[in-house]
């Protein structure tokens, strides 16, 4: 089975067939793709290692994926979580590999082999927690720029130890392949920028006219810059972000985005598919006990590590236990970095599949983990709370210390919140605003606005809301079992409050009004009535040619 159809054929099928199953059980693709991967390697239907599906395809996955967290991500945004997420990245860093160092020789491996081991549990997964951060629109909050900026940390550590392995193993030769990290890293850097403020908003400008031609042109870019990286040395990984960030600051970066996400989709499901397929079934059997440790590792004792180091700072409880859960896994950068260990006749391939393996069974379980996180968060508390610093609180994460009474809590203060809160503000009634956009509540918190970050997730915020003595609370946003907690929390403390909530569809609706909530807002709904008053205004005497009137019509209501 050589011929690349026949290949993709059969690799699509099954992850489809395996995604339906899991989809069914509301687990995340990501671990069905993994599921599939294994399979193959398993059955080996054709030779995994030569196929140009998975030698080629998956890279064009992490090139989009880090091309489009390039363009989402704004680093003036991180500005202000620059010190935590650096000494968090750096300190997980140190510790995992030291602490890896010391189990990997208690299992019986060498020096250098612990080393390699150690530091391939100290990085998480960037693409991964990506993914799952875009599926739960989570991408914008405070944990997860944390998240984000930690990851990006730990890319340029993982940059930097491969360069220095490659250095080490060129004898020094400080040619162009070889040469410094740092001033080759600053050189990139220096000529982004300048492509990014020079060249690259009047290429688009030109290249905007045609969805067709912005697409290419998009994508002429990403891959262009990433063989300009690759050549000076660096990952496709490096190559992909920096692409991204050049075009952050256009004013074409949000239609650019929207078309390539779907390709981005299809690369990146094959990606997983080829890091399943990576665990060598033999050695897993064998090597099983070791296997175990090292998952356990980096599913429990590195978002210890992670909520040490950022409880540190005062962030709280809630942001701690999603920061953590969502870096609870070995990255694929993991993998390379073992590669050229292997490469270079430094540690023996069977750590390789160990680590293969570690990947597979830790993304897996932590995919999981992260989909789950809501109804895990409530056992994990007590030991949560012993790595929380009480006496300290980050300002983004600061409680509200005003007395409210008879007051009205929105909670979602962009599109829909956004237009009450200033309704609110005019007419000078007590509110107090709450979005889990960090952004967002520090731009209204400069108006003078009483904002405060969090998440309905998250159970201790209602303490700061003072729902006790609240008038009326109104939520924004759609996600069905927050708004379900939030209803039932509120009607338990105050009785006599009104609570509006939103729903996307009719049968939502209802069951929250057989929660008990007292209004539930359907805007897409107000907005198609809307939209037909309007029609029914502007042209109020049409007729079409079946005599249909809209004024005398029932259009509204099917609306």
């Amino acid at each position: 089975m050589d011929n690349i159809f026949y290949q993709l054929a059969l690799v699509l099928a099954l992850s489809s067939f395996i995604g339906l199953i899991v989809f069914k059980i509301k687990l995340p693709l990501v671990v069905a793709y993994l599921l599939s991967g294994l399979i193959l390697a398993v059955l080996r239907l054709f030779d995994l290692g030569n196929s140009p599906v998975f030698e080629v395809l998956p890279k064009i996955g992490i090139a989009f994926v880090l091309f489009l967290i390039g363009m989402e991500l704004k680093l003036s945004e991180l500005k202000s979580l620059g010190r935590p997420i650096f000494i968090a990245a750096v300190g997980q860093i140190i510790i995992s590999t030291l602490l890896g160092f010391g189990i990997a020789k208690l299992l019986g491996f060498g020096s250098a082999e612990g080393i390699y081991l150690g530091l391939g549990l100290s990085f998480s997964s960037t693409v991964v927690v990506v993914k799952m951060l875009l599926e739960s629109r989570d991408l914008s909050s405070l944990f997860g720029k944390l998240s984000i900026g930690i990851l990006l940390v730990e890319d340029l550590v993982a940059i930097f130890v491969l360069m220095f392995i490659s250095v080490i193993n060129s004898n020094f030769d400080l040619s162009l392949q070889n040469g410094l990290p740092l001033l080759k890293i600053v050189g990139l850097l220096i000529l982004t920028f300048f492509l990014s403020k020079h060249l690259l908003n009047k290429l688009f400008e030109y290249t905007a006219h045609s969805a067709e031609l912005l697409y290419i042109t998009s994508i002429a870019w990403c891959f262009s810059f990433t063989a300009l990286a690759i050549f000076a040395g660096f990952s496709i990984e490096i190559g992909a972000f920096l692409a991204g960030i050049a075009l952050a600051s256009s004013p074409y970066h949000l239609q650019i985005q929207a078309k390539i996400k779907p390709t981005r989709d299809f690369f990146l499901a094959l990606f997983f598919i080829y890091l399943g397929s990576t665990a060598d079934f033999k050695d897993f059997v064998s090597s099983l006990p070791i296997i175990a440790i090292f998952t356990l590792y980096a599913l429990i004792f590195k978002p210890i590590i992670y909520m040490f180091l950022l409880g540190r700072f005062g962030f709280r409880k809630h942001t701690l236990f999603q920061t953590a859960l969502n870096l609870s896994q070995v990255s694929e950068f993991s993998l390379i970095v073992l590669m050229v260990g292997v490469n270079a006749d430094l540690i023996d391939p069977i750590t390789l599949s160990i680590m293969a393996a570690v990947a597979v069974l830790s993304i897996t379980l932590s995919s999981i983990s992260i989909s789950l996180s809501k109804k895990l968060y409530k056992p994990l508390l007590p030991l949560i709370s012993l790595l929380e610093k009480p006496d300290k609180s980050h300002y983004l994460e600061r409680k509200n210390k005003d007395k409210l009474f008879e007051h009205i809590v929105i909670i979602g203060a962009h599109r829909v919140g956004g237009p009450i809160i200033n309704y609110l503000q005019e007419n000078q009634i007590p509110f107090i605003a709450m979005d889990f956009n960090p952004t967002l509540v520090q731009e209204l918190v400069n108006q003078g606005i009483n904002a405060i970050y969090g998440d309905i997730g998250n159970p201790e915020i209602f303490e700061s809301l003072q729902i006790e003595s609240a008038k009326l609370v109104i939520c924004t946003a759609s996600d069905v079992s927050d708004n379900e907690l939030l209803l039932s929390t509120a009607k338990r403390v105050n009785r006599e409050i009104v609570v509006v909530l939103r729903a996307t569809d009719a049968e939502t609706a209802r069951v929250f009004k057989t929660l008990g909530a007292d209004y539930v807002l359907l805007p897409e709904k107000v907005s198609g009535d809307y939209i037909v008053q309007q029609i029914k205004h502007y042209w109020p005497n049409v007729h079409f040619k079946d005599g249909i009137n809209l004024n005398n019509s029932s259009i509204s209501t099917i609306l």
